[in-house]
């Protein structure tokens, strides 16, 4: 042993790992303290100018002449382009006491907030946007994806039988992990790609997929193996929900639902029921993802299994929505300006 070691009392790695958890809260904490007093710096910039235009009729070019001086007094400073102010303006315009909807803007940063008052025009979206953000800790290209993918239409609307094969909270909180549909346009397949082409994809583009199943999915294996009464099975994917606490199996198909795809995932939840999930663990669930399904036969379908299940559909090509056309510039545009200005300084 080390005689460092030996020296230590024996209490010291219980109190090491105490104390470590200690300082990374308390950096956690000073970062989300200097992006709330950020966010309320911005708020309170963009409601002096919408202030000033309204009761003095400021135009644009006041607002270039103010990023001029700002950068002038203060040129280690970002975030005081023209194009900023801007996006502060509209900020303190749309959001009047610093929140959206419910949620304050202080635990978002800037461009996420930026991204979704620019984006999103209803209140209701934008707060649902925002909490989710929070919750699930979106990167800003994350969030900008969820958006343009429609996530709020996609979540929890599955067909399942979670209701009657779970219990409450479980069912709801189950139901809503799933989605309908899919989007696995990532893959870079067509409309003719078969189910081994579809998992194989999936699975080189993991990270992708597990964006796209959301929050507190964890890959344990594909073609995973199991058997029963000396037979080999093989379940597609196999998943392990971390805020469900049980075991997620996903089956694929590219073809339409059928009935009998249901009974075979049945077999399949009963099997990792009793032999991989521990005593711990909640009933394991399914998901079939199918490449089309009719609701009634789904409903029907699932109303006879024992095990819990879903059934949603998933598109490998999807036409991608409209551009919004805003007078605001891009956030691209204007991260762009404020690199360049960033450079401009220590050049």
């Amino acid at each position: 042993m080390n005689v460092r070691q030996s020296m230590l009392p024996a209490d010291y790695a219980q109190w090491l790992t105490v104390l470590k958890q200690r300082i990374a809260g308390a950096r956690q904490r000073a970062v989300l303290s200097a992006n709330a007093e950020q966010i309320r710096l911005y708020h309170d910039i963009g409601r002096e100018i919408l202030d000033s235009q309204t009761r003095q009729g400021w135009g644009a070019k006041v607002i270039d002449r103010l990023a001029a001086d700002l950068r002038e007094a203060f040129p280690d400073m970002r975030g005081l382009s023209a194009s900023n102010l801007k996006y502060m303006r509209f900020f303190a315009q749309e959001c009047p006491i610093r929140q959206i909807g419910q949620q304050t803007a202080d635990q978002l940063p800037w461009f996420h907030i930026v991204t979704i008052l620019t984006k999103l025009s209803e209140p209701v979206l934008r707060e649902w946007y925002a909490a989710e953000t929070v919750s699930n800790a979106w990167s800003r290209d994350t969030l900008d994806a969820q958006i343009r993918s429609q996530l709020h239409l996609r979540e929890g609307a599955a067909i399942t039988n979670f209701k009657q094969r779970l219990p409450s909270p479980q069912a709801d909180l189950a139901a809503g992990i799933l989605k309908d549909p899919y989007h696995f346009d990532f893959l870079g397949l067509g409309e003719e790609a078969q189910e081994r082409d579809i998992e194989n994809a999936l699975v080189r583009h993991i990270t992708r997929f597990l964006l796209e199943l959301g929050a507190g999915f964890a890959f344990i294996g594909r073609q995973y193996r199991l058997v029963v009464d000396a037979e080999e099975f093989f379940i597609d994917l196999l998943f392990y929900h971390t805020r469900l606490k049980c075991y997620v199996v996903v089956e694929l198909k590219a073809t339409a639902f059928k009935p009998e795809h249901a009974g075979k995932l049945n077999f399949y939840l009963a099997a990792v029921d009793a032999q991989v999930k521990a005593l711990d663990d909640k009933p394991t669930i399914g998901l079939l993802l199918c490449r089309t399904k009719k609701k009634l036969v789904a409903e029907y379908a699932l109303s006879g299994i024992d095990k819990p299940m879903g059934v949603a559909e998933y598109q490998l090509v999807r036409a991608l929505p409209q551009p919004l056309d805003t007078c605001l510039p891009s956030i691209e545009e204007l991260e762009s300006a404020l690199t360049i200005q960033r450079l401009s300084t220590y050049s």
